[in-house]
């Protein structure tokens, strides 16, 4: 292994909502460790510009090899690989870069009606790549597309509360049962909605909450897996690999320019990682 490879991955989210990109990656790669910036102080980027989104994505990836010496860069949000990773790229042409998208490909290959509801952020589903992708797909299945303006703000605000308790009267489970009673019925039956694409990271952490509102025949899609995947295969080919960080976990580091008690707790929820391993993001501004 070079001494390259020791390096981190650096990971980073307008706030939560990429814990569940960076859980996959984790999964996937247990050797190597992991700085996770949550930009909660700037949330949310599906509710801002485009030029706004891309001025916080360069910001970020710069403090991350500044600071932390990153050898790879996952950007775990949707709004921002679709503003800004194609910058991104001409800004670090030697590091392995990953972005996210919506994952359509996936549900046109499982989905039994060929009728799939899209959700997520108003950024990412009038983007010029989500267009592009869209139309890639033309015919090969029907698409109904709801923009969830304030559910990944909802998601996010949600994470000191105690999970699992009070979801029907939650403001998650709220926007959840508006906005997918907006899109038609969903099940089984012909013209029905059978799968779900979750095109927000922070969507992930409202699965119970979804589920209980559309029943357990639907099938939900996010884009951890196929992240996580897609980081092992570049790595590999570059020869960045770690395969022998026995404390990769212990060294994982998740930083916040927002409230540090959200992402310890949501650290907590989902990764089971302590308290000390998050902290404020000070000299990022």
């Amino acid at each position: 292994m070079t001494v390259m490879a020791y390096q981190p991955i650096g990971v980073f989210d307008s706030g939560i909502g990429g814990l569940s990109v960076l859980q996959a990656l984790m999964a996937e790669l247990p050797h190597e460790r992991f700085v996770y910036v949550a930009d909660s102080g700037h949330a949310p980027y599906g509710e801002r510009g485009d030029a706004f989104v891309a001025e916080r994505t360069h910001a970020i990836a710069d403090y991350l090899v500044a600071h932390h010496h990153i050898k790879a860069l996952v950007v775990a949000c949707n709004t921002a690989t679709a503003a800004a990773i194609h910058e991104a790229r001409m800004r670090y042409p030697q590091m392995p870069l990953i972005g996210v998208e919506p994952a359509l490909k996936p549900a046109v290959a499982q989905s039994q009606t060929g009728r799939i509801g899209v959700i997520g952020t108003r950024g990412t589903l009038a983007s010029a790549k989500f267009a592009k992708l869209l139309d890639s797909l033309q015919g090969q299945a029907e698409f109904v597309v709801q923009a969830c303006k304030g559910l990944a703000q909802a998601i996010e605000l949600s994470t000191g509360q105690p999970h699992a308790q009070g979801l029907q009267d939650s403001e998650v489970h709220r926007l959840c049962q508006t906005y997918t009673q907006a899109m038609g019925p969903f099940g089984k039956g012909v013209g029905q909605i059978d799968s779900l694409v979750l095109g927000c990271t922070h969507y992930v952490f409202a699965i119970d909450e979804l589920r209980a509102i559309l029943g357990p025949e639907i099938a939900f899609l996010s884009t951890g897996e196929p992240v996580a995947r897609q980081a092992r295969r570049l790595l590999e080919t570059q020869g960045l690999l770690a395969t022998d960080q026995p404390n990769a976990v212990r060294l994982t580091q998740l930083l916040t320019t927002g409230a540090l008690t959200d992402l310890q707790t949501a650290a907590l929820r989902w990764l089971h990682l302590p308290a000390q391993q998050c902290s404020l993001a000070e000299d990022l501004h």
